[in-house]
């Protein structure tokens, strides 16, 4: 339990076969973001992972710190769709989808995917939805400016407390990832659609 007397139990995570299991921390129940992504990346990479196609109902993840997940058993995969992308996560022993980051961690940010809780009512209402098709082909974000001041109040946050430098997901010192990150050529992206 943290200082703050959070008395919650911890969230748990798995992977599909379950040899890849995290908690998340309690705390993050209170200032996280659940939102629904419906850009192509976050579809791709659902289908690059062997899940199905979300189609209209989009991804649904949970933004928090880092800091907040301590992985418990299993190893961490990394992939990211084109070279500048977005680092995508996911369990190293069944290719389940874990979450993403961006390619430092100078800005403490996690988007976890809903769909690896035991229990994702414990997680809240979604809050955000990006980039909801519309007929006139420009999608819209519906709640953007609560998603940005999360991720700056979550950041700022963690950077005045230290814990920007506690996460599984990149060696701190150096800066390099956690694990080796796949770059999916141009035919295996024209592949996903």
């Amino acid at each position: 339990m943290r200082a703050g007397g959070d008395s919650a139990p911890a969230p748990r995570l798995a992977c599909s076969c379950g040899a890849w299991r995290a908690r998340l921390d309690p705390a993050a129940l209170r200032g996280g973001t659940r939102l629904i992504c419906h850009c192509a990346d976050c579809r791709a990479a659902e289908r690059h992972l062997g899940q199905p196609d979300p189609g209209g109902a989009g991804v649904d993840l949970f933004q928090t710190t880092p800091d907040m997940l301590t992985i418990e058993a299993g190893q961490l995969g990394l992939f990211r769709l084109r070279p500048n992308g977005l680092f995508r996560w996911h369990a190293a022993c069944c290719g389940a989808p874990v979450g993403n980051t961006l390619k430092t961690p100078k800005l403490p940010f996690v988007a976890l995917c809903v769909a690896r809780f035991d229990d994702s009512a414990a997680l809240g209402p979604v809050q955000v939805r990006g980039f909801v098709p519309r007929r006139s082909g420009t999608p819209v974000h519906e709640g953007a400016g609560r998603m940005v001041l999360g991720i700056a109040t979550r950041a700022l946050a963690a950077h005045l407390s230290g814990r920007c430098r506690q996460t599984p997901f990149f060696d701190i010192e150096t800066g390099a990832p956690s694990a080796p990150a796949q770059v999916l050529d141009k035919a295996s992206r024209a592949a996903l659609g």
